[in-house]
C-alpha cells in the first residue's frame, strides 16, 4: 500500500523598508518592522493557527496513521518569537504529539549553497540548533531553500550528517521514471532522495480555487481517486507545498480547510493509506535508482531551474555584491551587522527582481511591495551599499596588527 508524505514549508522574509539613495549613510533601518509585524500576524490568523488546529485534530483522531513534516525557516522562527508567540506555541504543541518531523534548512532561507560552502554549513548548523531548542528534535532530513538540489549540494548535505533530502521531481531529471519512489544521489548513493509530486502538490497549492481549471472544484474524493489510480508499484506520494496554501494563498472561503481535514480522513479510513514522515520513509523504503543532477534544480516554473532567483543582470549583480563582503563581515564579528547581512540573503529579495513570466509562481508575488523588478533591485542595492559602507568603516577602525620583531641575542 502506498504511503502519503505531507510536507509543508513555513517561511516569511524580513521585508525591506523603502530605502532611498539619500538614506545611504544616514541610518541602518533596513527592515520594515511595521510591515513584517502586520503580515506575520495576518498570516498567523488566516493560516498558521487554524491550520495547526486542524492538524492537531487529525493527529488526535488518527494517531500514528497521520503524520506531517515541516521546514520552518530561521527568519520565520525569529518573527514568531517577535511578533506571533501564539504561533510558536501551536507548533510546539504539534511537536509534543510525536507525529511531526521538523526538517533542517538554511537559517536565513538563503541560496548560500550556490555561493559559499562555509556560510551554507554555518546557517544549517544555526537552524538545526534552533529546531532542537524550540521543538526538542534534532533534524535528520534536509530541505534546501526553494528545493534547490544538485550532486554537489547533496555531497555537502551528506557531509553535514544528513542521509535524507527532499527535492523537486523535475521531469528533465526523472525522464520516464516516477517521482513516487525513493531514489539516491548518483554521486553519493548513501544520500536518499524524496521527490515532490509537483502535479498533485500544485493541484492543491495553485489550482484549488481556480474556477477556470477543468477539475474545479477539487474535492477530497476526487483527489483520492487520482492517488488510487497511480501505478500500484509506486510507494509514496510526496505532497510538498507552502503551508501558507491553507488560508492565505487559498482563502478559507474556498473550502481549503475542509479539504485539509477531509482528505486525510478519507485516505486513512476508506483508502487504507497511512501518512509518513520523510525520516520514516527513508528507513522503510529502498532506493530504486540513482539520480544524476549535475546542474541545480528547484521547484519553480516549467524549467525547474534557478532562473526565478538568479540569471538576469539585476539578480546576479545583487547576489554577487552581497557575498563579495562575506570575508570582511566575518572579520568584523559584529552580531547586528552579521544578522542584517544574513537577512539580506533570503531568496525572496532576488525573486522580486525576476523579469521572466511565472507560469505557476504568482503566489510568491502576493506580498511583493515593488511595482517592478527594477524598483526591487534599486531598493535592495541601496541597502547593500549602506551595509558595505558600514563594513568599510568598521574594517578601518579595527586595530592594526603589528609584528614585533624579536631582537637576535648576540652570542
Amino acid at each position: 500500500m502506498k504511503s502519503i508524505c505531507f510536507y509543508f514549508q513555513v517561511h516569511q522574509p524580513y521585508r525591506l523598508s523603502s530605502f532611498r539613495f539619500f538614506d545611504i549613510g544616514a541610518h541602518d533601518h533596513y527592515f520594515d518592522d511595521y510591515a513584517n509585524r502586520y503580515i506575520m500576524q495576518q498570516v498567523a490568523e488566516k493560516c498558521y493557527l487554524p491550520a495547526n488546529e486542524v492538524l492537531l485534530g487529525l493527529i488526535k483522531k488518527h494517531g500514528k496513521n497521520f503524520k506531517v513534516s515541516f521546514s520552518i525557516s530561521g527568519v520565520a522562527l525569529d518573527q514568531f518569537e517577535k511578533y506571533a508567540p501564539k504561533v510558536l506555541k501551536s507548533f510546539q504543541k504539534l511537536a509534543q504529539t510525536g507525529s511531526v518531523e521538523f526538517l533542517a534548512e538554511t537559517w536565513a532561507h538563503s541560496l548560500s549553497a550556490l555561493k559559499s560552502k562555509r556560510e551554507f554549513e554555518e546557517q544549517v548548523k544555526m537552524h538545526t540548533l534552533k529546531i532542537q531548542e524550540l521543538f526538542g528534535q534534532k533534524p535528520v532530513t534536509f530541505r534546501n531553500t526553494e528545493l534547490v538540489y544538485s550532486n554537489d549540494i547533496g555531497e555537502m548535505v551528506y557531509d553535514m550528517g544528513f542521509d535524507t533530502m527532499i527535492t523537486e521531481g523535475a521531469k528533465h531529471v526523472l525522464g520516464w521514471k516516477s517521482p513516487n519512489l525513493l531514489y539516491c544521489s548518483a554521486s553519493n548513493p548513501k544520500l536518499k532522495l524524496l521527490l515532490k509530486n509537483f502535479q498533485l502538490s500544485d493541484d492543491i497549492a495553485f489550482r484549488f480555487s481556480d474556477r477556470r481549471w477543468s477539475e474545479w472544484p477539487l474535492t477530497a474524493e476526487k483527489f483520492l481517486s487520482w492517488i488510487d489510480n497511480i501505478d500500484g508499484k509506486d510507494e509514496v506520494i510526496n505532497l510538498f507545498m507552502d503551508y501558507e496554501t491553507f488560508g492565505e494563498h487559498q482563502w478559507a472561503e474556498t473550502g481549503i480547510f475542509d479539504f485539509l481535514k477531509s482528505f486525510p480522513d478519507l485516505a486513512i479510513e476508506k483508502g487504507g493509506y497511512s501518512f509518513k514522515t520523510p525520516a520514516e520513509l527513508s528507513k522503510e523504503l529502498q532506493p530504486v535508482a540513482q539520480l544524476n543532477v549535475p546542474y541545480p534544480i528547484s521547484w519553480a516554473d516549467e524549467e525547474r531551474d534557478l532562473t526565478a532567483w538568479l540569471g538576469n543582470e539585476l539578480q546576479d549583480e545583487a547576489f554577487n555584491t552581497l557575498y563579495s563582503i562575506e570575508s570582511k563581515v566575518r572579520k568584523i564579528k559584529d552580531e547586528k551587522l552579521t544578522t542584517q547581512w544574513r537577512y539580506l540573503q533570503t531568496s525572496d529579495h532576488f525573486y522580486y527582481m525576476c523579469t521572466k513570466w511565472f507560469s505557476d509562481g504568482d503566489v510568491h508575488k502576493y506580498f511583493n511591495p515593488y511595482s517592478s523588478p527594477y524598483d526591487a533591485f534599486i531598493n535592495y542595492m541601496n541597502v547593500v551599499s549602506d551595509l558595505m559602507m558600514r563594513v568599510e568603516k568598521m574594517m578601518a577602525s579595527r586595530p592594526k596588527r603589528t609584528r614585533v620583531k624579536k631582537k637576535k641575542q648576540e652570542a
